[in-house]
């Protein structure tokens, strides 16, 4: 069954960075659109941005695309050897507290997330 699990958040103060990670298992990794997701608090789990499964080749016009919220401040990338999706997060808000995913694009996300908290 697929596993994905998530890494790297923590507590930081507004303008800080960080790098979350998710180590994937249980699914052909190469071959899948990713994506992160965040869960703030009092609001619906939402998309923040997802990446074609090399990470390089444009379909239907896009490698990467992002949140309005995210564009200029966070960057997903992936290494299809380590199977391992990353998005480094820059210039963080207050408003970017919240539980981060990683799942597949356009699907739910199953793992329990890491806990982002910006003050």
């Amino acid at each position: 069954h697929v596993q994905l699990v998530e890494s790297g958040g923590g507590s930081v103060q507004a303008g800080g960075s960080l790098r979350l990670s998710c180590l994937a298992s249980g699914v052909d990794f190469r071959a899948a659109d990713m994506a992160w997701y965040r869960k703030t608090p009092g609001n619906d789990c939402e998309r923040v941005t997802f990446i074609r499964e090399d990470g390089t080749t444009a379909y239907d016009g896009w490698v990467t695309r992002y949140h309005d919220s995210a564009k200029g401040r966070f960057t997903i990338s992936r290494d299809n050897a380590k199977n391992t999706l990353y998005l480094q997060m820059n210039s963080l808000k207050t408003q970017d507290t919240g539980v981060y995913y990683c799942g597949l694009n356009g699907q739910n996300p199953p793992g329990a997330g890491t806990q982002v908290t910006v003050s």
